[in-house]
């Protein structure tokens, strides 16, 4: 049952990749890379401590966007990554400068507002 669902799972993983999905890398450190895949949010961890996530803005701008997870900061966003690695953010991402772009992500989804 194990192979099963370790083939369901990479046949799920696969078919994100192909609709365009967001999937989250994790790395270690607390500074972002400076390049970042089309299609990829960064999970920074530091010391075992959530810190932030990086991804490209979705309106093709190519400015990069950083939120940070950590509750004592204001404002901070929540992340859940599901089984195959699509994230969802909370609440919604809203630029107030550049582009301006306003959007949810939830299950590796860009839901604009």
């Amino acid at each position: 049952m194990r192979f099963v669902g370790w083939i369901v799972r990479r046949a799920r993983r696969m078919v994100a990749r192909w609709r365009g999905d967001l999937l989250v890398i994790l790395s270690e450190g607390d500074t972002l890379p400076a390049l970042i895949p089309l299609r990829r949010m960064i999970h920074m961890v530091d010391k075992g401590d959530k810190w932030s996530v990086g991804f490209l803005c979705p309106c093709g701008c190519g400015e990069t966007i950083e939120l940070l997870l950590p509750a004592f900061i204001k404002p901070h966003w929540a992340l859940t990554v599901d089984d195959i690695g699509r994230p969802t953010l909370t609440p919604s991402i809203w630029r107030k400068e550049g582009c301006r772009s306003h959007f949810f992500v939830k299950g590796g989804r860009i839901i604009w507002v």
